[in-house]
């Protein structure tokens, strides 16, 4: 299967992983459709791109009006979606939970789940309307879906959930050729995880640096499963640093 053509969405495409897989996939010929809430970095990311080939859109995920905005417009634009990347995502300072404000529990939860929803909801009724039916939803889970750092409750509930959801589209999408993965990031090298080579808090109470990856990794191993087609699926990818305390942590 080529890459070349096919209509493809990121979420989170300003910065960091987004804005790698964004450039990574215009690079292998794709027409992708980069959203975020600054246009003038989503502009930034899909510098270079081919005549046509991005489509900027600035977008906030957690609101439902926006995110049908969105959708109708691509529908417009291309009139069908082949591959979603729904990446966007943020955290708030670590505490323990009885130091989390309400607030900041549902700013985690409006993007990292509520959007996501929102963004695979409108994935999801395109893929399965358009003709010919079927498409690739990839769910920018976490390693914090499988253990989570210590006063990390809103992140890592969020990504927990993200399985939830992987899970149950791969088995609504069957009907209708629409396949659902979940990549599982651990320390990949951006702006959110400029401090991690300082230190961070470990499960044992002390503070010890952690090792990154280059977050072209990330975007690599993202093209290999939008790359497979309809009739494969690699459903949980994990990828991470190989030296990060992640087997044994907890």
């Amino acid at each position: 299967m080529s890459l070349a053509d096919k209509i493809v969405l990121i979420t989170g495409a300003s910065s960091g992983i987004g804005r790698a897989t964004a450039r990574a996939f215009l690079k292998a010929g794709a027409r992708v459709v980069l959203t975020g809430r600054r246009e003038d970095r989503l502009r930034d990311a899909a510098t270079d791109a081919a005549p046509g080939a991005a489509l900027c859109l600035p977008c906030d995920v957690s609101d439902a009006a926006q995110v049908d905005a969105l959708f109708a417009r691509i529908g417009e634009t291309f009139g069908r979606l082949d591959v979603t990347f729904n990446n966007a995502g943020n955290n708030v300072p670590a505490a323990p939970i009885d130091e989390i404000s309400v607030e900041d529990w549902q700013k985690v939860l409006n993007v990292n789940l509520h959007g996501a929803f929102l963004i695979a909801r409108g994935s999801f009724a395109l893929m399965r309307r358009q003709d010919p039916q079927g498409g690739r939803i990839i769910n920018n889970g976490s390693i914090s879906a499988h253990v989570p750092r210590p006063g990390s409750v809103p992140y890592t509930t969020t990504k927990h959930a993200i399985t939830g959801l992987t899970r149950t589209l791969s088995l609504d999408g069957r009907a209708f050729d629409i396949a659902c993965g979940q990549i599982d990031i651990g320390n990949a090298a951006s702006e959110m995880t400029e401090h991690f080579q300082t230190g961070l808090p470990q499960a044992n109470g002390s503070i010890m640096p952690e090792p990154v990856m280059d977050v072209g990794h990330v975007a690599d191993a993202v093209l290999n499963m939008a790359n497979l087609p309809l009739s494969a699926n690699i459903q949980f990818m994990t990828i991470m640093a190989t030296k990060m305390p992640f087997i044994g942590r907890g």
